[in-house]
């Protein structure tokens, strides 16, 4: 017999929808064109896939200081694994082989988080050259500068967000256009 209260003890679960439409911001914000014509991302599955990691990354370190935002991390992160599921499947890989890929892109998520943190913390050049090494293949750090401005500009704008408008997903990503140029900046410096 299931005891009549057990509900008290559990942490209350996201709204779904609140879930949905923070995931969704994330990835249009990762979808915008400028990342790519004007920040030099590469426009490639692993590009795009960097750039959802990125703002996966700055929104749930967001999370940290909400209250019940751990289940709130959790929950947008199970958002995240079952829609990198759902596209490994599309894109007709094979049921043996999604959870080692699976398990590639947690290792990618949790080792980029790590180096991002410790590079936001040490600094705007750090950042600029995590985002250079993850983000832009090694290339182009006058790119990766105007990106960690960008993601420094979006850290800000963030936390400027009182947790209730954050937690419920009433708020925008800033735009990327301050930050990029209208052609990408080349080169291997």
């Amino acid at each position: 017999m299931l005891w009549p209260f057990n509900h008290f003890s559990k942490p209350h679960a996201p709204p779904r929808r609140t879930i949905e439409a923070i995931y969704g911001m994330i990835v249009a914000q990762a979808r915008e064109p400028l990342f790519y014509a004007g920040l030099g991302v590469p426009d490639t599955v692993n590009g795009r896939f960097d750039m959802v990691l990125l703002h996966l990354w700055m929104v749930l370190r967001r999370l940290r200081p909400v209250a019940d935002g751990a289940h709130l991390s959790q929950a947008l992160f199970d958002h995240f694994c079952g829609d990198m599921d759902a596209n490994l499947r599309e894109l007709g890989v094979g049921d043996l082989a999604v959870p080692k890929r699976m398990q590639k892109f947690g290792e990618a998520f949790y080792g980029r988080s790590a180096a991002y943190d410790a590079a936001l913390e040490a600094g705007a050049e750090p950042l600029a050259q995590a985002l250079r090494k993850n983000i832009l293949d090694g290339r182009g750090i006058e790119n990766a500068r105007q990106l960690a401005a960008y993601a420094n500009a979006v850290i800000g704008a963030l936390a400027g967000l009182d947790d209730t408008t954050f937690g419920n997903g009433a708020w925008q990503f800033p735009s990327p256009a301050p930050f990029a140029s209208l052609r990408p900046v080349k080169g291997p410096a």
